[in-house]
């Protein structure tokens, strides 16, 4: 249910703060007032396209805010759980806004989200109809979603395996076209990923020895600096009667002398003794070290090389050793998949087969679903047709088998006789506006039953009717506010009088632009609002007296 609406800076609304109550809510106005404006807005609420026509001229951006109930629609509630969206007493607000750069904002209460979720989530709570409805009423392929939504949670779930089996039909489908077309292509693929893997795997690659190899070289490339350095160190510490060691041994020896004499110079010896043995093991290893470093070009070739080897492999396939060998492991499931494209080509077309045929069933399941839908269906809007003043319309669903597709085996088409003798055609064939928007109204009434929609929204479905006819609809509007909110917007007083909330819609000028002011009448209002469109501009007592009456009685 749509609880609130409020508009900022939208179109030619300044700002209009909305409460709507439940069972039928009624807006009027002149034509040209802005009843079209405050549809469109509502229509962002819920989730419609927004443009920059949107956003008020002089304004940086429009805001529409909705407070919506949801705590009677298990699916709504189910999407906002899902996405971690409470409703607080089954309520959310809804806000959009439209930036005049082009960009918008979708919140709900308060959190980022989508706008194709919100639509999700406002499919199951608002059913909006307004004038151009009529005209796709008239797309056949709208029909085959009307049934659907006449045959209930059946059809869905078979239509919904369809179009999922379907789905993947196509891609395998897709893949097998791929395999059979691209011979060529796979062959040359096949080749370079073979010379590739064969490069990798020649090269006998192993982790961390760019490493290894980087610190042998700079080694080799550097051995008789390394052995020099090393020499002199080693002859300072430990060759000669200068050296370190041997210097370090006699002013051990000498405190050793005097240490019994004076115990204050333990510690000192200890450190000295400490740091001669750190000396005399240093030139051990050093001499180690010296003895050891390699002189050898051959070697220090052969390591360039091999790091040479690694770059231009680096620069092929990767950033290191680790990569290159991830992308050889790689190329080898590459390799395996196009060696084994005739085996997959069998099992594509194994699978295709099975699940072609597990498709076809569950679709002549759902064909079956909807020709026994198709007939109650028939029988329902027919009923709805007579009690709009057509007692001789027949309706019926036309259902044709067609190849198979997404949304199953059959086509739909809706077709009508007005008159009783002519035989049925197609929905087109209607000439009467009048009788479209019946034929309109029986259908949402049917369908709206079915969907158990807790708000529905009719814009202006009156056009083109009067009279008895619009007696008949008001009648079939007043029927469905008691099971659902209705927000009807109206140029007819028989459907204005009717009991609910009443609006107006009114232009004004404030601060020397047009903007849109919207009224709740009180009953007294509602009398002049309804004289008004029964009168036209001059208000006669007579329209006067005529309104009181009609809302005195309900508008019958």
């Amino acid at each position: 249910m749509i609880q609130r609406l409020y508009v900022k800076d939208f179109a030619v609304i300044d700002e209009l703060d909305l409460a709507f109550g439940p069972g039928m809510n009624l807006l009027t106005g002149e034509t040209g007032s802005g009843k079209s404006v405050i549809v469109d807005a509502l229509g962002i609420a819920l989730g419609e396209r927004a443009d920059l026509e949107s956003v008020r001229g002089g304004c940086e951006k429009a805001v529409v805010e909705a407070v919506l109930f949801v705590g009677g629609s298990a699916e709504a509630l189910a999407i906002l759980e899902e996405a971690g969206i409470e409703a607080e007493d089954g309520q959310v607000i809804v806000t959009r806004e439209v930036l005049k750069t082009g960009k918008s904002q979708c919140r709900i209460n308060g959190r980022a989200s989508t706008v194709s979720m919100l639509k999700e989530i406002t499919d199951h709570l608002v059913d909006t109809h307004g004038q151009h409805e009529h005209q796709s009423l008239l797309k056949t392929e709208r029909h085959i979603n009307l049934l659907d939504a006449w045959c209930g949670e059946k059809a869905a779930l078979l239509k919904a395996r369809v179009e999922s089996g379907y789905r993947e039909l196509l891609g395998y489908e897709r893949e097998l076209c791929r395999l059979e077309s691209d011979e060529r292509e796979r062959a040359r693929m096949l080749d370079l990923y073979k010379y590739q893997a064969e490069e990798i795997s020649a090269a006998k690659l192993v982790p961390g020895e760019e490493e290894e190899l980087g610190e042998a070289r700079n080694r080799l490339a550097n051995a008789e600096r390394l052995y020099s350095a090393a020499a002199s160190a080693y002859e300072l510490l430990s060759d000669g009667d200068a050296s370190a060691v041997d210097t370090l041994g006699r002013a051990v020896s000498e405190l050793e002398g005097i240490a019994a004499l004076d115990p204050g110079l333990t510690p000192l010896l200890e450190s000295l003794q400490s740091a001669l043995y750190a000396a005399q093991e240093g030139a051990r290893e050093l001499r180690s070290y010296r003895d050891d470093v390699e002189f050898n070009p051959e070697r220090l070739e052969s390591v360039e090389e091999r790091l040479e080897l690694l770059r231009n492999l680096k620069r092929k396939y990767g950033d290191s050793v680790e990569e290159i060998l991830s992308f050889g492991s790689d190329l080898e499931s590459r390799i395996e998949s196009l060696e084994n494209s005739e085996e997959r080509t069998s099992e594509l077309n194994r699978s295709i087969e099975k699940l072609h045929k597990e498709i076809m069933q569950l679709a002549e399941d759902l064909f079956g679903v909807r020709r026994q839908g198709a007939d109650s269906f028939s029988k329902k809007v027919q009923e709805e047709l007579a009690g709009l003043n057509m007692p001789n319309a027949v309706f019926l669903v036309q259902q044709e088998p067609k190849a198979l597709d997404a949304a199953g085996i059959d086509s739909m088409e809706f077709l009508i006789s007005a008159n009783q003798g002519e035989p049925p055609k197609p929905l087109a064939k209607i000439a009467s506006g009048g009788e479209m928007s019946r034929v309109m109204l029986a259908i949402k009434s049917a369908t709206s039953a079915a969907d158990k929609i807790p708000a529905l929204v009719f814009d202006e479905i009156d056009v083109g009717v009067g009279g008895r006819t619009a007696e008949v609809i008001a009648d079939k509007l007043a029927l469905l506010s008691k099971k659902s909110q209705v927000l009807c917007i109206t140029h007819l007083p028989q459907i204005a009088s009717r009991p609910g909330n009443h609006y107006c819609i009114e232009k004004q000028l404030h601060n020397g632009r047009t903007v849109v002011r919207v009224r709740s009448l009180s009953m007294e209002e509602r009398v002049e609002e309804i004289a008004r469109m029964l009168g036209g501009a001059n208000t006669t007592e007579t329209a006067l007296r005529h309104a009181a009456e009609m809302l005195a009685s309900g508008g019958s």
